[in-house]
């Protein structure tokens, strides 16, 4: 007896288009690749995803995503808020590097979905800049930092320290120093939220 194929889901989709993408890049990369990876017609993608658009958005949201939950741990742990920005602010930092450097054709592509997809980037960074904002919030309630305004104060931090996130900016990431530099950047930011 033939074993079943497991049931066509958008995770499997978007699994075959990270693949896809991988192989043949942003531009050459089709609906029908994706379709012939997974042994479908193009036409049961669509009934998943109605454009290609909409399949790209969910392929970098897919992406963007791990991020977002990989430091969503950070703000939901029990350690004190100080470590806890440093320890997110360095796992952002950690994420970028990996992704630029771990696989560096996907990252190429995922940086032209992403300038594609401003929606989704700036879903992202209203996610990203929420969990500073209850990072700070709980280290202003703790008496650990001072801030008037979590929400701005987690916006600058997230604007100052963008060199090591923002992927513009991966060239630099490889550099010699750049360990440094986050580290005199990351001490500065906390000076500046401290209460003392």
């Amino acid at each position: 007896m033939a074993a079943t194929a497991a049931p066509l889901t958008p995770e499997r989709i978007l699994e075959a288009t990270e693949e896809v993408l991988r192989r043949h890049g942003a531009a050459k990369a089709t609906v029908v690749d994706v379709a012939r990876a997974l042994g479908v017609s193009h036409g049961t993608v669509y009934r998943h995803f109605r454009t290609k658009a909409e399949l790209r958005g969910a392929v970098t949201r897919r992406w963007l995503d791990r991020t977002s939950q990989t430091l969503s741990a950070i703000v939901t742990g029990t350690e004190p808020p100080e470590t806890k920005l440093r320890d997110w602010l360095a796992g952002l930092f950690d994420a970028k590097q990996h992704k630029a450097g771990d696989d560096p054709e996907l990252f190429a592509t995922y940086s032209v979905l992403v300038d594609e997809n401003s929606d989704v980037v700036d879903a992202h960074i209203a996610d990203l800049t929420s969990q500073l904002t209850s990072i700070i919030h709980e280290g202003v309630e703790a008496g650990d930092f001072t801030s008037p305004d979590p929400a701005l104060s987690a916006r600058a931090v997230f604007d100052a320290t963008s060199r090591f996130h923002d992927p513009c900016y991966a060239s630099h990431w490889s550099r010699p120093g750049i360990e440094d530099a986050f580290t005199a950047v990351l001490d500065l930011t906390l000076r500046g939220l401290r209460t003392d």
